[in-house]
């Protein structure tokens, strides 16, 4: 990374609650070089949100307007819950008018997967799960893996993701990349912010869910059957999720075998993406090849938008 970025902070969800992390991860882009705009979405805050209903959509929609400069990397302060509140209020005809095709990379994870999705199916955005200003530029010491995958990911036209987990199913595919948290995902279907993707590779995670109800939420995928119509289906970290003693050996292990067995497309594990400190970037509506087998699996990225 050797250019000086412009990064434009957005808050669609919640309010940060550790000043002390916005201006740690302020601190230290501006000390890199790259110039943060939108550092008052850092200090709304209305009931448990960023702002109120109106402010966090405006936020978005200014970026539809001709006669300002577009920021490199639009960058989410945190996720928790609120984006939803907002999909109906944006402007996805301006933002589609004014951003596709332009080298702009959207960033974020956990809520802000409903705004991936609904850009997507609204406005045919391509976006990128990836860090997230509060929880991972101004964690207290920067992750070096996260980092370097995350400018790897926004400034080359084409990467590859290698997961050494084993995988008990293999296999080649390729499709459009896509997905995010589980559960907001899940809380789309059959809304117009799901993007209808056929012969996609779905990539899912979520943090303090016990198996059982990711199990639930990946039923709901499958009985819909929007999991039919994936290539296959890339799981990453669901970590937090306490097992009960009435699970009785019910575990993730087990969960995962369960999916396998009823949803009719492979499942690979093992993915480095989700509420965790080490975290690849993906870009959502990118073409994936997939190549899993017993040693791992890779996933090799390209036709996104990056910044070069």
């Amino acid at each position: 990374m050797t250019m000086h970025r412009t990064i434009e902070l957005i808050a669609p969800s919640g309010y940060p609650h550790d000043p002390e992390a916005v201006h740690r991860a302020i601190a230290r882009l501006r000390a890199e070089g790259h110039r943060v705009e939108g550092v008052e979405s850092t200090e709304r805050r209305f009931q448990r949100f960023a702002g109120t209903d109106g402010q966090r959509a405006a936020e978005l929609n200014r970026l539809a307007d001709p006669g300002r400069d577009l920021p490199d990397i639009v960058l989410a302060v945190r996720g928790g819950y609120g984006a939803v509140r907002i999909l109906h209020g944006l402007d996805y005809d301006g933002l589609q008018k004014r951003l596709a095709g332009e080298p702009i990379a959207f960033v974020g994870h956990s809520d802000f997967t409903a705004i991936q999705l609904a850009l997507y199916a609204r406005a045919g955005l391509k976006t990128f799960g990836g860090p997230m200003l509060v929880s991972d530029f101004g964690a207290p010491e920067l992750n070096g893996f996260t980092m370097h995958h995350f400018w790897d990911a926004l400034t080359k036209p084409e990467f590859t993701v290698k997961v050494k987990a084993p995988q008990v199913q293999h296999a080649n595919v390729s499709g459009m990349l896509w997905g995010g948290n589980l559960a907001v995902l899940t809380s789309l279907i059959g809304t117009p912010y799901m993007p209808p993707v056929e012969g996609g590779i779905l990539f899912v995670e979520d943090v303090n869910e016990q198996p059982f109800r990711v199990e639930r939420m990946l039923y709901q995928l499958h009985l819909s059957g929007i999991l039919a119509r994936q290539q296959a289906l890339v799981l990453g970290d669901f970590s937090g999720g306490k097992p009960f003693d009435y699970d009785n050996g019910y575990d993730l292990n087990a969960m995962v075998e369960q999916v396998r067995s009823v949803v009719g497309i492979p499942v690979f594990t093992g993915l480095p993406f989700g509420h965790i400190e080490n975290m690849v970037t993906l870009p959502f509506g990118a073409q994936a090849q997939l190549s899993a087998d017993a040693h791992g699996f890779e996933l090799a990225l390209s036709d996104y938008p990056h910044l070069g």
